[in-house]
């Protein structure tokens, strides 16, 4: 008894005409924003943790530098790449509310009325997956 919304909510997804989904041009236009940020971010973290890594390697010198007591430069780029890690996540998840899950609903809104409905696109449904369906 508890399973049947479950399962009415499955067999609502088979139907479901993915490679449409991914081809429409609101989840194209989701994958580009989505993208448009995660890239540049992606790549000014890894150049951020890499330079602290050489940095590490070979500036012993500079790293071991005092800033105050025992605390040297090291120390704090160490701190700086765990707050830069924190800083991130949370401009990620505040593009993410503001850019990313409108978009993301109003597409899941458009799926579930059935706007990617494979019986609807004159798709034949034997109960199998679709070929190249990804989930």
């Amino acid at each position: 008894m508890g399973n049947d919304a479950l399962s009415a909510e499955q067999t609502a997804l088979d139907r479901v005409d993915y490679p449409a989904v991914q081809a429409s041009p609101e989840f194209q236009k989701l994958r580009r924003t989505h993208r448009s940020f995660v890239f540049p971010v992606l790549g000014a973290c890894l150049v951020w943790y890499l330079a602290y890594v050489l940095l590490a390697v070979y500036a012993h010198d500079f790293m071991s530098t005092r800033v105050f007591g025992s605390v040297n430069l090291a120390m704090i780029l160490g701190l700086a790449q765990v707050v830069t890690t924190f800083a991130v996540t949370m401009w990620y998840v505040s593009y993410a509310n503001k850019h990313l899950d409108p978009k993301a609903e109003q597409l899941r809104d458009e799926i579930e009325q059935g706007d990617f409905d494979l019986a609807a696109a004159g798709t034949a449904t034997t109960g199998t997956d679709a070929e190249g369906v990804t989930r």
